[in-house]
């Protein structure tokens, strides 16, 4: 019997919220994995997949940033979106990977958005 409870929402709805046994997703320094009886936690998502382990086998999501909050069995991450394995678009990904190419990076602020938005790219492609 599974010992997590995951709700998984973009702004637009909830997507899931069912009993999973494990997860792994990126945080914005590097993955991490969630089991039964984690400490809490509050954390920055990064970029990439989200795999998860459930009694009817494993699925994975691109999500695009956002929050997790671990709290008791339940694990809540809000995200800017969240894309279905096999729905995840090599075109959009290629097309996001060329537009953050071109981005300027005179500013440290300019350079930091346009590696946010490489590493999206890359992550989405990566997916595909």
């Amino acid at each position: 019997m599974p010992g997590l409870q995951l709700v998984l929402v973009t702004p637009e709805k909830t997507l899931l919220d069912e009993p999973v046994a494990a997860l792994r997703f990126p945080l914005f320094d590097g993955q991490i994995g969630i089991m039964p009886g984690r400490a809490p936690m509050v954390g920055r998502l990064g970029y990439g997949e989200l795999k998860i382990k459930s009694a009817s086998g494993e699925q994975s999501f691109y999500i695009d940033g956002g929050f997790v909050q671990v709290k008791g069995p339940t694990v809540s991450l809000l995200t800017n979106r969240a894309i279905p394995a096999g729905k995840v678009d090599a075109d959009e990904a290629r097309r996001l990977l060329d537009e953050a190419a071109k981005k300027p990076g005179r500013t440290d602020v300019e350079y930091a958005l346009k590696e946010r938005d490489l590493e999206r790219g890359r992550r989405m492609l990566a997916m595909t």
